[in-house]
């Protein structure tokens, strides 16, 4: 069948319009990311008796998440953190931290993070709220944190592949998790400051 010349004007645009949504739609994808275990730092700080904060950090995790840096939509995001790689530059204290007073690596080796959504602070910003649950000591809790993009681009230097680079902080009270040792008599304090700071990989 032939179209007339009215018609083959009004096609073009058409097909041109759904080209186009079609092209949108592949680019709004979203992709799969792996945290680069030698780019991952968490980092935490807790008032030791009113004198200081103390800080640490937690030297092995791994995570990943599934995420359209288009769209800024993220449909799912998992975080493990082995509890008994806590290191806060004292032997005896982290030994201490490892114990059934603390973390209680021995029955609980796994932190988990399992994130829910995640909500920029407005159309195009690079923060946001990053939704999700942490299961600590067998229980579990919806936290929230501050979460910056930082950069995405190709990585200039080794791998070259696209990464996104992410920091991310939150404050949450460790007796929620039952874990209330020290918390009478301000020994230990009860907020724990928590900050992430990672690359991810597209996969």
């Amino acid at each position: 069948m032939q179209l007339s010349r009215p018609h083959r004007y009004l096609i073009i645009p058409v097909l041109s319009a759904c080209l186009t949504w079609v092209a949108g739609q592949a680019m709004a994808e979203p992709a799969d990311w792996e945290i680069d275990p030698e780019h991952f730092s968490i980092v935490f700080s807790a008032g030791h008796i009113g004198f200081q904060q103390q800080l640490g950090m937690f030297l092995e995790a791994s995570g990943n998440f599934r995420y359209d840096p288009e769209s800024r939509e993220l449909f799912a995001g998992r975080v493990e953190v082995r509890a008994d790689s806590i290191f806060s530059n004292l032997d005896s204290r982290d030994d201490h931290l490892r114990s059934d007073d603390f973390l209680d690596v021995r029955r609980h080796p796994v932190i988990i993070f399992e994130a829910t959504g995640y909500t920029p602070d407005r159309d195009g910003a690079d923060e946001g709220t990053l939704y999700g649950n942490l299961t600590l000591l067998d229980q579990t809790h919806p936290v929230e944190l501050d979460v910056t993009l930082n950069k995405r681009a190709r990585y200039p230097i080794g791998h070259r592949r696209e990464t996104l680079g992410i920091s991310a902080s939150t404050t949450i009270n460790r007796s929620r998790w039952g874990m209330d040792y020290g918390v009478g008599g301000n020994l230990v304090g009860d907020a724990v400051s928590l900050r992430f700071e990672l690359e991810a990989l597209r996969q």
